[in-house]
């Protein structure tokens, strides 16, 4: 079948929706060159323009973005454009432009990551993305696996269903929330490899407190041992300034709906080029040469205008810009934090060092269970946020984003103080 030229196929759907008028957004960026990330991370004015390109609901303060996001209002007129324009010409989008248009996401995606676009495929989410991996390799009884029993649950269960498939050995390690060096965290992982050591796997952020680990000297001590690398990186990506070649991992997985700010339903896989024979694909797709990453890509039909959404997203995202971005979230943490670190009924779970977190703590206060203090705080003073009560963690994980203005976390941090007395 001929293919379909992008600019021939919108104008095919010309008329179905109206021309979106996207924000501008030059003036209030030109004023703000001189400025260091940090300096313009204090500027409420110029980040109160930014919360106009969000469409921030009134009802409460949103203080749980770490499990989705709000798209740019712009990205979300596009992604609905992008509905519009597919549902027109339906499976004539799907043989003509499809493959085309996922790839252009594919390769801008490696660009932000820093890695090849063969080493890259946009999945659905890290779950995904991470669940190919640990179900893709051949394990043998007695492999061992070490993890953190403060990773992320789906992840704990994906290698505990491996163990009962194949009678692998999971080791926990436990992250302390207020670790004195990263070498005391290295040391947890590498005192519980052994000779049977097949994998390890750690958080870039811990989902739960938001600590940073170091992850580049976890894995460069874990190839000294010849142990394979999987990184999670759920809350990474489009959130801290980094590139994989930083982390030195073998494989890789983050969502794009958390910080990226697309719709829901798109993540990404890195898998180190020289790894891809080695992982089986979880469905059978045999379409691809086994050193083909495509092959793991394989997910049967499923809505594409979230993949096109992508590219508005990565444009919307770079107008910040991820130093800007990054500098920005990390003010926000320690804005409300710092205001309630000392206090007596106030205990945080989050490392007190600037940069072994960014946007994301967790707090608790002295009395009140993780699930009474997150409903109590919906309840009476209209903020949300999520109850966590997980081994060495409990209390509620807090998550502001680019849009939260420093007068809701005022708001937050007075309602802290009441309930702790």
């Amino acid at each position: 079948m001929k293919s379909l030229s992008k600019r021939q196929f919108l104008k095919s759907v010309a008329g179905i929706s109206g021309s979106l008028t996207l924000s501008n957004w030059e003036n209030t960026f030109a004023q703000v060159t001189h400025l260091s990330a940090p300096e313009l991370a204090k500027k409420e004015e110029f980040w109160g323009q930014i919360r106009k390109g969000y469409t921030v609901t009134p009802d409460f303060i949103q203080l749980e973005n770490g499990y989705y996001s709000l798209a740019a209002t712009e990205v979300l007129e596009k992604y609905i454009e992008h509905i519009r324009q597919v549902n027109a010409v339906s499976s004539y989008y799907m043989r003509t432009r499809m493959t085309d248009d996922k790839l252009v996401a594919r390769n801008e995606l490696a660009r932000l990551l820093g890695c090849t676009p063969e080493e890259l495929i946009i999945t659905r989410n890290t779950t995904e993305s991470l669940d190919t991996v640990i179900s893709g390799i051949t394990w043998k009884a007695g492999d061992e696996v070490i993890m953190a029993e403060q990773d992320y649950g789906a992840m704990l269960d994906m290698f505990a269903l491996q163990a009962r498939r194949y009678g692998i050995v999971n080791k926990l390690v436990s992250i302390p929330n207020h670790p004195k060096s990263d070498e005391e965290i290295v040391s947890l992982y590498e005192k519980m490899i052994t000779s049977k050591t097949r994998m390890l796997m750690v958080c870039q952020i811990v989902n739960i407190t938001g600590q940073i680990l170091p992850v580049r000297k976890i894995a460069d001590m874990a190839h000294h041992h010849n142990v394979e690398v999987l990184v999670d990186g759920a809350h990474a990506f489009g959130h801290l300034d980094f590139k994989i070649s930083d982390l030195g991992c073998d494989y890789y997985g983050s969502s794009l709906h958390k910080w990226l700010g697309t719709p829901l339903g798109a993540g990404i896989l890195y898998v180190r080029k020289e790894k891809i024979p080695g992982i089986w694909q979880l469905f059978g797709d045999m379409g691809f040469k086994d050193d083909d990453i495509r092959k793991l890509n394989h997910t049967g039909t499923h809505p594409v205008a979230t993949d096109l959404a992508i590219q508005d997203a990565i444009r919307f995202h770079e107008k910040i810009g991820i130093q800007r971005k990054e500098a920005r979230l990390r003010y926000l943490q320690r804005y409300w934090t710092d205001q309630v670190r000392n206090h007596p009924n106030i205990v945080l779970n989050t490392p007190a060092d600037p940069q072994r977190s960014c946007a994301i703590a967790n707090v608790h206060v002295k009395g009140k269970k993780p699930d009474e203090l997150a409903k109590l705080l919906m309840s009476k003073y209209k903020i949300f946020t999520v109850a966590i009560d997980r081994p060495g963690v409990a209390g509620i994980r807090v998550t502001p984003h680019v849009y939260t203005s420093t007068q809701e976390l005022d708001t937050f941090v007075k309602a802290l103080q009441e309930i702790a007395g």
